[in-house]
C-alpha cells in the first residue's frame, strides 16, 4: 500500500463526537510512551501529523486521521500511565472501551508493545480483554532497535510463553522500529488486505 495523503481529521472527546463516516477504521493503543505517535508519522510518512512528546500521557481524545480519503488511522488514548489521576484514568478508559466495543467501522486493533518491557499486567489484561469480547486485534512490538536479534528472541519468548498461558493460538505480530524505518511496509500490506480481501 502506497499512502498518498495523510491528514487530521477530527478529536473527539466521545464516541458521538466520532465522524459519521461509514469507512474502514484501525485503532492504534498502547500503554503510555510505547512510540504510538512516531510510528503512526512512520506509517504515514509525515513527521508532524500526530504530536510526539518526552511526556507519556499526552494523548487525551480519539483523533482521527483520514488516510487517501479512504480509510481512518484512529490514535486512542494511551493506559497505563501512573500520574494520571484516578478521574482521567476513568474518562480514559470509558472513552476507549466505548469506540473498541461499539464502533462498527473498526477493521483491526494495533496493540503497541515496548519490545524492551517484560510483559506488563495491564498489557495482558487489555489483550485478553479483546479477546473476551471478540475484538480483532494484532500486536506490533516497537523500538526493535534498542535491542539486537538475540535479545529480541528472548524478550519475544517471554512475551509468547506469557500470552500462551490463556491463548491457544497467538495473534499475528509485527515488529518496527522508527529509527531503521522497519516495520512500515508489512503492516500497511495488512491493512490493504483488510480493506480488500480480495488482494489476499
Amino acid at each position: 500500500m502506497i499512502i498518498k495523503t495523510a491528514e487530521f481529521k477530527k478529536s473527539s472527546a466521545d464516541l458521538d463526537q466520532c465522524p459519521k463516516d461509514r469507512i474502514p477504521e484501525f485503532a492504534f493503543i498502547g500503554r503510555s510512551n510505547v512510540g504510538k505517535s512516531s510510528l503512526i508519522n512512520l506509517l504515514t510518512g509525515n513527521k508532524k501529523l500526530a504530536r510526539t512528546s518526552v511526556s507519556p500521557g499526552k494523548t487525551r481524545l480519539i483523533n482521527h486521521f483520514l488516510i487517501d480519503n479512504s480509510w481512518y488511522l484512529v490514535d486512542l488514548p494511551g493506559y497505563g500511565y501512573a500520574k494520571t489521576s484516578k478521574r482521567s484514568k476513568e474518562i480514559f478508559l470509558r472513552l476507549i472501551n466505548d469506540y473498541l466495543l461499539k464502533r462498527e467501522q473498526l477493521l483491526c486493533v494495533f496493540v503497541l508493545l515496548d519490545i524492551r518491557i517484560n510483559p506488563q499486567h495491564k498489557d495482558k489484561s487489555f489483550i485478553n480483554w479483546l479477546g473476551i469480547n471478540k475484538i480483532p486485534f494484532v500486536l506490533v512490538f516497537t523500538k526493535t532497535d534498542k535491542l539486537n536479534q538475540r535479545e529480541i528472541n528472548k524478550s519475544r519468548k517471554r512475551y509468547f510463553d506469557e500470552l500462551m498461558e490463556t491463548w491457544e493460538t497467538l495473534p499475528r505480530c509485527f515488529y518496527t522500529s522508527t529509527v531503521h524505518r522497519s516495520g512500515r511496509e508489512s503492516i500497511l500490506e495488512f491493512i490493504g488486505t483488510l480493506i480488500d480481501p480480495e488482494k489476499q
